[in-house]
C-alpha cells in the first residue's frame, strides 16, 4: 500500500512512456485551444458546496441543507397546473412466494412511467413491509430486475443477468420492491428515436437533462409508494446500480423518508475523472449541467448521514474516506459501510492507494486508481440485501 507521497513502481515515469498532457505552452499558462482551456477550468475549479473534513458537527447539518437545497434546483421539478391522474395498476399475476404486479404513474403533462411491484404473501395493511425502489444499470429493464422475461418474450441477454436480479432478491428477503427503469430504454423507449443521446440532449435544450427527468419520476414514484397501505413509510430504502446509482443517491437526499440508500458501484470524483483522463468522453445521459461547480458525487454520499449508506464496489481509498468522516461529524459511524471488488479485497492487490492521480490516464489507468474491476461490475446483492434488511428488518420472508 502506498501513502500520499508515493508513486507505484510500475506508474513510475521510467515504466512508462511519458503521457500525453494538456499543455499550455504559454508563459501566461493559458490555452489557445478550447479543450485545454475547459481542462484548466475544471482543473483548478473549487466547487461551492464540496464537503470538507473537519466541519463541526453543526457547521456540517448546516452544508448539508444547503447542498439539498441547490440539488433541488438542479433536478429542475417541472411546475404544471393541473393535477396528473393517479397511478393506475394493470395487472397483478400471483408467483411463487410472492405478486408481481405492474403499475402505471402520470408524473407529469405527456408523460407514463411503468414500473413493476413484488409484493411478498402475507404483506397488508394489517402487516405492512419495508420498501424499496431499485434501479438498474445503463439500460437494463425493470422485467430483468425482478427476474421475468423480457417484454418481447426473451431471456434477458446481459452476462450477469443471473446476478442483476436486484428487485426479486430484495422481495424474496421480504420487501415490497419496485422496478423503475432508466429513461428511453425498454418499455419507455422510443422506436421513432430510440437512443439516450437525442433524449438527453434535447432535454438540455429544453433546461433539464437526463438525470433530472430520471430522478423526478423514480421521486414521484417513491412519493406514490409512501402512500401504499401495504408499505411502511417509516422504513424505505432506494437501491441503485451503475447508472441507477446516481438517482438512488439523489432521492436520499431530496427526500428525508429515504432511511437507506444502496450505491451499487464504485465512488470517485468526476470533475478529477475528466481531467485526468484528457476529458474522456462519458455518455451523455451522465451530465447534469452546472453540478460540477456546486459539489460532485462524493459530495452527495456525505451529506447522507445520518441516513443509512452501503457502497458495494468500493472506490478510491482516500474519496471513502472522506464519506467516513462526514458520518463520523453526524455522530452515526456506524451508518456506513463499503465493500471492494473481490479482486480489491486484498489491500496487496490496491496498488494505488494514496497514490496521487496523474494526468493523461487511459480509462482503464483511470479504473485501476479507482480500484474498480470494471468486466465485473454488477449488483452485489450478497451486502445490499443484508445492509438494507439489518436496518429496514422486513418479515415476510420468502423461502426460496
Amino acid at each position: 500500500m502506498c501513502n500520499s507521497h508515493d508513486v507505484p513502481e510500475n506508474m513510475r515515469e521510467s515504466k512508462l512512456p511519458k503521457p500525453k498532457v494538456f499543455e499550455s505552452g504559454r508563459e501566461d499558462g493559458r490555452f489557445t485551444g478550447s479543450s485545454g482551456f475547459i481542462y484548466a477550468y475544471l482543473k483548478h475549479m473549487k466547487p461551492k458546496l464540496e464537503y470538507k473534513p473537519g466541519m463541526a458537527r453543526e457547521e456540517f447539518f448546516e452544508w448539508r441543507e444547503k447542498l439539498r437545497e441547490k440539488l433541488f434546483e438542479l433536478m429542475c421539478f417541472p411546475e404544471f397546473e393541473e393535477e396528473q391522474p393517479p397511478c393506475k395498476m394493470l395487472w397483478s399475476e400471483p408467483r411463487e412466494g410472492y405478486s408481481l404486479q405492474k403499475w402505471e404513474i402520470y408524473p407529469e403533462p405527456y408523460s407514463v412511467v411503468p414500473f413493476l411491484v413484488i409484493v411478498p404473501d402475507g404483506v397488508s395493511a394489517a402487516s405492512p413491509a419495508p420498501g424499496v425502489l431499485c434501479f438498474p444499470g445503463s439500460f437494463s429493464s425493470k422485467e430483468s430486475l425482478c427476474g421475468e422475461l423480457e417484454l418481447d418474450g426473451s431471456v434477458c441477454s446481459h452476462k450477469w443477468f443471473a446476478y442483476n436480479q436486484m428487485a426479486l432478491e430484495y422481495g424474496r428477503a421480504g420487501f415490497v420492491s419496485v422496478a423503475v427503469e432508466n429513461p428511453a430504454t425498454n418499455e419507455v423507449s422510443d422506436s421513432l428515436c430510440p437512443d439516450s443521446y437525442e433524449f438527453s440532449v434535447h432535454s438540455m435544450w429544453a433546461g433539464r437533462c437526463y438525470e433530472s427527468i430520471s430522478v423526478y419520476q423514480k421521486y414521484m414514484i417513491l412519493q406514490w409508494l409512501k402512500k401504499q397501505p401495504f408499505v411502511d413509510a417509516s422504513r424505505l430504502g432506494t437501491s441503485g446500480h451503475s447508472l441507477g446509482a446516481k438517482p438512488a443517491a439523489i432521492l436520499g437526499i431530496l427526500d428525508p423518508d429515504v432511511k437507506a440508500v444502496v450505491w451499487n458501484d464504485g465512488i470517485g470524483y468526476w470533475r478529477k475523472r475528466a481531467y485526468s483522463t484528457n476529458l474522456f468522453r462519458i455518455g451523455t445521459f451522465q451530465y447534469i449541467p452546472g453540478l460540477l461547480r456546486w459539489f460532485d458525487y462524493p459530495d452527495i454520499l456525505a451529506a447522507l448521514a445520518p441516513a443509512h449508506l452501503c457502497i458495494s464496489e468500493g472506490g478510491a481509498v482516500e474519496v471513502l474516506d472522506i464519506i467516513q468522516t462526514a458520518f463520523e461529524t453526524a455522530g452515526v459511524p456506524e451508518h456506513y459501510e463499503y465493500h471492494f471488488y473481490p479482486k480489491y479485497e486484498d489491500p496487496a492487490n490496491r496498488l494505488y492507494d494514496y497514490a496521487p492521480m496523474p494526468e493523461g490516464m487511459t480509462q482503464e489507468e483511470c479504473y485501476a486508481y479507482g480500484n474498480c474491476d470494471a468486466p465485473t461490475h454488477r449488483f452485489r446483492g450478497v451486502h445490499a440485501v443484508p445492509f438494507l434488511s439489518k436496518i429496514l428488518k422486513p418479515t415476510h420472508k420468502i423461502n426460496p
